[in-house]
């Protein structure tokens, strides 16, 4: 995207602004201009970017991005991923069943607070399937829920069965 011709027309609106001013005014903004672009050129960046989180936000799991190539910002988009996308690739996660409740057409959107540590694991997992992070996260918790559960092979102690001591 390029800024110039924003830039150029903030700069003739501040030349004509000034020459209301009279002929020092327009002096002051002639030399004010050059030295405001680099001002005026961050100002827009900083616009385009809290467009672009806005725009994320909406768009989730897809994002928007803004990226400075040169003295330019690039908009790059990256799409959702498709509602079977977790199915294209070789999952070490086993898939859904076709019984489960994931593919019920609507998403709904939570907040998952996770330690650095952990975001990095499933973050370094994710890759290695190919896969978005919410993608994974997704197959995970459906693999988990359709085996029964993270304690489905524990047994916990009931009303005193249990054992407690110390052994030698």
């Amino acid at each position: 995207m390029d800024l110039s011709t924003y830039i150029d027309s903030l700069r003739r609106e501040l030349v004509v602004a000034a020459a209301a001013g009279g002929d020092d005014a327009s002096a002051l903004a002639e030399r004010l201009t050059a030295p405001l672009e680099s001002a005026t050129r961050l100002a827009l960046l900083n616009a385009l970017s809290a467009a672009a989180d806005e725009i994320t936000t909406e768009l989730a799991p897809g994002s928007v991005s803004v990226r400075l190539r040169g003295v330019d910002p690039e908009f790059v988009v990256t799409a959702p991923p498709s509602e079977h996308s977790y199915e294209d690739a070789e999952p070490s996660i086993p898939a859904p069943s076709a019984s489960s409740d994931a593919d019920e057409g609507s998403t709904s959107r939570i907040n998952l607070r996770l330690p650095e540590s952990i975001k990095t694991r499933v973050e370094d997992a994710a890759s290695k399937e190919g896969l978005s992070v919410n993608a994974w996260l997704v197959r995970s918790v459906v693999a988990t829920l359709d085996s029964g559960g993270p304690r489905a092979g524990r047994r916990v102690p009931r009303d005193g069965a249990g054992f407690t001591g110390w052994v030698r």
